[in-house]
């Protein structure tokens, strides 16, 4: 399995970003798929999931500025960033998980700056 993300870039204050990330291989249909974020000395942080199904789960620090989608039939999931701040800088992991497996894509870096 292979993720591919796409998106980043520097963005000012209060603008937005839209993150996307393609997985390819065999995949189980129904998993979790997902962002992570790491800032430089810091842990990698959920920012946000989404299971086959629907249901989603959000990091408290982006509760009403993101918004996770995916397309099922692509094995894509996006990131809709709005009112970026600059806390919000880091690298952006996309990651794709069932059962025992754990799949991670490469990072791309979004930075948030005037």
């Amino acid at each position: 399995v292979q993720l591919q993300a796409y998106g980043g870039g520097l963005v000012q204050p209060g603008g937005s970003l839209r993150l996307s990330c393609a997985a390819s291989g065999t995949i189980f249909r129904f998993n979790v798929m997902g962002w992570f974020r790491q800032a430089p000395g810091t842990q990698r942080e959920l920012v946000a999931s989404m299971h086959t199904l629907g249901a989603t789960n959000y990091a408290d620090s982006v509760k009403g500025r993101f918004t996770i989608s995916r397309d099922n039939a692509k094995n894509t999931v996006y990131l809709q960033m709005n009112n970026l701040k600059p806390e919000d800088t880091a690298v952006y992991y996309c990651d794709l998980t069932w059962g025992r497996y754990d799949y991670w894509g490469q990072g791309t870096q979004v930075t948030v700056s005037s």
